[in-house]
């Protein structure tokens, strides 16, 4: 089991929960870089990717797609995309490309999927031909409806080994996360055409659905595959506290509901059984209090060397950029909250091919973070 590091962050400063040790982060963000707005005028925009060096594919919650034009800044609602249940936090969800896409390859999105007057995530490929998406195809609709409107995730990621990932929240239902007879409170894995991998960890267990990678999560709402030390890497949503950053492991219990740092809403008594249990995995860093993450990228870009390495997280409550330095090992050593002073609920997160960062935001914006001069 790894360590768990509770962090409490107030002004920047760090507290390690294992070693007691108090560190100011060194890095001084609004000297290095500069902060600018290319669109704005938009719903939420839940999900960013690049095309090309010049093209941004992103969702709307409400349902559309577009493309965003870095040069000339025009923006293309594309056609093709099929209707989706926008109620409560579902909706148009994330889109993805697989590293070196080019013109004509599959994207991948998820999204909310009306079965019965019941949202489920589905998972979803289409390619672009000019304005519009065509042979749009559901590769899984997942076994997760509820009666809520709540929880439904979602992020993609690739491990550039044939395989996607995406997270399905527990849809307001905290026993799902516990059930592996729903795909509500997992992250899921398949291969790139929607196949179940053969070696997927309960793919010979006829009381747990095949697609399933892990599960006992509540809200993952960033996923990302770090390919230098072959990391899974997942943030969370916990109620009240306690959201979670986990390395995602086949087969790994992560605790839904049982295992929380969070308090219930109604009231401020523990949710679960504890912080720790047999079985359960820990978290490599929880957040008390929440910052409501709704991203989660690793950076590897050549713009900012200092970042190299680093997980970024988009928060949404605490409206911020959330940096976290790691150690070799994986393990959290330092951390900075970088765009506090914008006051901006920090949706997603995408990387460009110079490095520089776009965020977007829930009032309807894209903006960049490039070196400053």
């Amino acid at each position: 089991m790894r360590n768990i590091c509770v962090i409490l962050i107030f002004f920047f400063v760090i507290s390690g929960c294992s070693e007691s040790i108090q560190q100011t982060v060194a890095w001084a963000t609004k000297s290095e870089v500069k902060v600018e707005k290319i669109v704005e005028g938009f719903g939420v925009v839940w999900g960013m990717a690049f095309l090309s060096g010049d093209e941004i594919i992103f969702t709307e919650r409400q349902g559309s797609i577009n493309i965003l034009d870095l040069n000339s800044k025009a923006v293309i609602r594309l056609s093709g995309n099929p209707p989706v249940r926008a109620a409560g936090q579902g909706g148009m969800l994330d889109v993805a490309v697989p590293q070196n896409y080019k013109s004509g390859d599959w994207i991948y999105f998820t999204y909310v999927k009306d079965q019965g007057g019941k949202g489920v995530t589905a998972l979803a490929r289409a390619q672009r031909s000019g304005e519009q998406l065509v042979e749009w195809t559901d590769l899984l609709v997942t076994q997760s409806a509820t009666s809520t409107s709540r929880h439904f995730g979602s992020r993609i990621t690739f491990d550039g080994k044939g395989h996607l990932f995406f997270s399905v929240g527990d849809r307001g239902y905290r026993p799902n996360g516990q059930d592996n007879t729903t795909h509500a409170g997992t992250v899921i894995r398949l291969n790139l055409d929607g196949s179940i991998p053969a070696d997927n960890p309960y793919v010979n267990d006829s009381q747990s659905l095949p697609e399933i990678w892990s599960y006992g999560h509540r809200n993952i709402q960033g996923i990302i595959y770090d390919r230098k030390n072959e990391r899974l890497w997942a943030i969370e949503h916990g109620p009240r506290g306690g959201d979670e950053i986990n390395i995602i492991l086949p087969g790994r219990n992560y605790g839904w509901p049982l295992v929380s740092y969070g308090k219930e809403y109604s009231r401020p008594v523990p949710v679960g059984k504890g912080t720790k249990m047999a079985g359960v995995e820990d978290a490599v860093k929880v957040y008390i209090p929440s910052i409501a993450p709704g991203s989660l990228i690793y950076y590897n870009g050549a713009a900012f060397p200092a970042w190299q390495g680093n997980l970024l997280a988009g928060a949404l409550k605490l409206r911020h950029i959330n940096r976290i330095e790691l150690s070799p090992q994986g393990a959290p050593v330092a951390e900075e909250r970088m765009l506090e002073g914008l006051g901006e609920r920090i949706r997603a997160l995408a990387v460009s091919p110079e490095g520089w960062l776009y965020f977007s935001t829930d009032s309807g914006m894209i903006q960049r973070i490039i070196p400053a001069g």
